[in-house]
């Protein structure tokens, strides 16, 4: 090319590939998934019934939409308290580097995938509006704290009443479907890229840094997880809305929780 002649940009049409497979099927399972839990955490969130067991019968059992359960008497009565906490949780997945390269596929064509036309012209990346989601390290903070806390609601649900009024260490079907939910949330936030940067990520030399053994075992546990990260990222949202349906079916009196001992 001649200097000071400038390239016209290659434009492309949406959709346009020259690939035969079925190409179009993984954005579609993917809105089709995304666009189910934001349908039905909204939903929930706002339904702002249900969402705890609590009697001399049973343990108390909390839905991880409301935890930790926030009741601020200055708001409104239709703001629930999941709408207080869900932000927090919420903007981890938002934020999340394998979301945000599920969602603009799905949801925004892009593009729809690898050599697929995306029929956008200029590329400006991440800016102006989407900076937000360098807040994803901070986000990450915040998760640590949720899992925390929804840890202790599974130790709740396992202090069930005495007659004496006093308590008893008991389990039931709504423990497990708790722990299985704060383990698949914990697996999806160990292997969160900013995990593994966090613990290791910006070490030249462990052997010179401070507490350089445990960091280095910790960057390697979580470089063993990080190629699953995807599949915690979907495993863990569904667990946490079944966890929530769970609760849900037992607190509205449809379901009985089932105690194991």
């Amino acid at each position: 090319m001649a200097a000071g002649v400038k390239q016209a940009p290659v434009r492309s049409t949406l959709g346009a590939t020259d690939r035969n497979d079925g190409w179009w099927l993984a954005p579609l399972a993917t809105s089709l998934g995304l666009g189910a839990f934001i349908v039905y955490a909204t939903f929930r969130a706002a339904y702002n019934a249900d969402f705890r067991v609590v009697g001399p019968d049973s343990a108390y059992i909390l839905s991880p939409f409301y935890s930790p359960l926030i009741v601020v008497p200055w708001l409104p009565a239709w703001v629930s308290p999941a709408f207080v906490i869900l932000w927090a949780p919420g903007g981890f997945r938002v934020t999340c580097y394998y979301y945000r390269k599920a969602y603009y596929r799905a949801f925004f064509l892009d593009p729809p995938a690898c050599a697929v036309g995306e029929g956008r012209h200029r590329y400006r990346g991440e800016t102006r509006l989407l900076l937000f989601q360098n807040l994803h390290r901070y986000f990450l903070y915040l998760a640590i704290v949720f899992l925390a806390i929804l840890a202790l609601d599974v130790i709740h649900s396992c202090r069930w009443p005495t007659a004496g009024g006093g308590h008893t260490f008991g389990m039931s079907l709504a423990t497990l479907v708790l722990a299985a939910n704060v383990t698949l949330l914990g697996l999806y936030t160990a292997s969160c890229h900013s995990l593994r940067h966090l613990v290791g990520g910006n070490v030249d030399c462990f052997s010179c840094a401070a507490l350089g053994q445990a960091r280095y075992r910790a960057w390697r546990w979580a470089s063993r997880l990080n190629p699953r990260h995807m599949l915690f990222a979907w495993t863990s949202l569904f667990s946490v809305a079944f966890a929530d349906f769970y609760v849900w079916m037992i607190a509205s009196g449809k379901w009985n929780d089932l105690r194991v001992f």
